[in-house]
């Protein structure tokens, strides 16, 4: 791992008054999103708001020499080449987001040593990998009037919000051309047994019993054979009867239009077929949302 690179420069309450007029929207919205998602590598903020890379680049250059931003590059094998830098959020862009947000900067739990030490973390490649579905998104509503990411949240969030019932490692709401879907995101690096990924349907149905709300999870893997075996798996669950369920990779593209994860790459697995794009998943699953609890039995008249 190499060294993280830092900013010399020091928060102070004067800086943030030269910042509310040297910082953009963009840029605001760009440092609130990569504390929502802990971190985003140089190719995801370019896909999210920028037009060229080039652009990118520069702007979050100056935004670390601003002390907005810091970055790192984890060491990869020699033969994969050299890593993009990764972007955390400064404690400068932590004092404007707590301005922002009407909060004290000791009340807006900023930890210098959390936020950088997602560096080391073993769960770093799995947070790139999930951010990358979310930023593929962002980037194709960014060119796309009739898409938009309504909702994304991070693995943090749903840990809040549904452990230890279930630990998405996102939740979503999406759209596209008037057609809308929630959705619960796995996201497979390929590491874990199949029985245990298969294993995490009984959560999600557990969550579907007590909030009565029926969300779709899906599975994002890393190739074919690994999506094959999976849904073997994923189908004989005991659970599976309780949540719809649908899986997706890269290379499942079956024309030449790439849209990524907003595209026809989700294949449900009551279905062989054909795949669906994102939105129109809830076109195949018409009983999403809530539900209503069943009817008591009436009482037998005498």
């Amino acid at each position: 791992m190499k060294e993280i690179i830092v900013s010399a420069t020091r928060y102070t309450p004067k800086m943030l008054i030269e910042l509310a007029v040297r910082l953009t929207d963009r840029d605001r919205q760009l440092i609130r999103l990569i504390h929502e998602f802990r971190v985003l590598t140089s190719p995801q903020v370019s896909e999210m708001f920028f037009d060229t890379d080039d652009a990118a680049r520069r702007r979050l250059l100056t935004l670390t020499r601003m002390g907005i931003l810091e970055r790192f590059r984890p060491n990869l094998p020699p033969a994969m080449g050299t890593a993009p830098y990764h972007y955390v959020i400064g404690e400068t862009a932590a004092a404007v987001l707590a301005s922002e947000d009407g909060v004290d900067m000791a009340n807006f739990g900023y930890r210098r040593d959390r936020v950088t030490g997602i560096a080391f973390s073993s769960q770093l490649a799995h947070t790139v990998g999930t951010n990358d579905i979310a930023a593929s998104l962002y980037g194709y509503a960014r060119r796309h009037p009739g898409a938009e990411v309504i909702i994304w949240w991070p693995e943090h969030r749903c840990t809040k919000e549904w452990a230890p019932t279930a630990r998405p490692d996102a939740y979503a709401r999406w759209s596209e051309d008037g057609h809308r879907i929630e959705f619960f995101l796995e996201y497979d690096t390929g590491t874990e047994p199949l029985d245990r990924v298969a294993h995490k349907l009984e959560g999600y149905a557990e969550l579907t019993e007590a909030t009565r709300i029926v969300t779709p999870v899906l599975f994002w893997v890393q190739g074919d054979r690994r999506e094959t075996n999976l849904r073997k798996k994923l189908k004989q669950h005991p659970a599976h009867m309780f949540v719809p369920v649908a899986t997706g990779h890269a290379a499942a593209l079956d024309h030449l239009v790439n849209d990524g994860p907003a595209g026809a790459l989700w294949l449900p697995t009551d279905t062989d077929g054909p795949r669906h794009r994102l939105a129109y998943l809830a076109q195949h699953w018409p009983g999403l949302g809530p539900q209503q609890p069943p009817e008591p039995p009436e009482d037998d008249e005498e």
